[in-house]
């Protein structure tokens, strides 16, 4: 009996081994089933993330091409702005008398075409004589000493320039002031 017993407890220790090893083997599988899980976790959460940023980016574009989609536009309508006031200018008392009809349709034509520039975000950037330079929204075309004036004043102002939203669409054509301080 005893060698029964022997083997038995041979049997058994070999069955304790195997569910050792199993228990061994389950433990791996399921540490490797938990990395798996917070790998697609993490890349889950990154294709999350860069969807929301694809998002964001489209709407951002979309925006602009809606607010600034017609800057080539409205650039190319420009000279036809600066054609209308120059024969504006132009026009003398003389001309505005003999040629009052014509006058008064371009003075129109000029204020429709300022208006639906208007409606459309463009405003014009006048500035004045005697205003300070800024290169931000000024071109400056010449510069030329004057007495009276400061270095960086404006002392012409060319063409007006234009403003669409907050982007210039074009500068304001000037000359500038270079009298030095005394």
């Amino acid at each position: 009996m005893s060698e029964m017993k022997k083997d038995e407890i041979a049997e058994d220790q070999a069955l304790m081994g195997e569910e050792g090893l199993e228990t061994e083997v389950m433990a791996d599988e399921l540490e490797a089933l938990r990395a798996e899980r917070d790998e697609m976790r993490d890349r889950f959460m990154r294709a999350l993330a860069d969807a929301e940023n694809i998002r964001k980016r489209g709407e951002r574009d979309r925006r602009e091409a809606e607010q600034y989609g017609g800057s080539k536009l409205a650039r190319d309508l420009l000279p036809v702005y600066d054609n209308l006031k120059r024969a504006l200018d132009a026009a003398g008392d003389e001309t505005r008398n003999m040629a009052k009809g014509l006058v008064e349709g371009v003075e129109l034509t000029m204020k429709e075409l300022i208006a639906i520039l208007g409606k459309h975000g463009v405003q014009p950037v006048a500035p004045a004589v005697g205003d300070a330079f800024d290169p931000q929204v000024h071109q400056a075309m010449f510069e030329a000493p004057v007495p009276g004036t400061k270095a960086g004043d404006i002392i012409q102002v060319m063409t007006e320039g234009f403003m669409l939203h907050e982007r210039l669409l074009r500068p304001a054509q000037v000359g500038v002031s270079s009298t030095p301080k005394s």
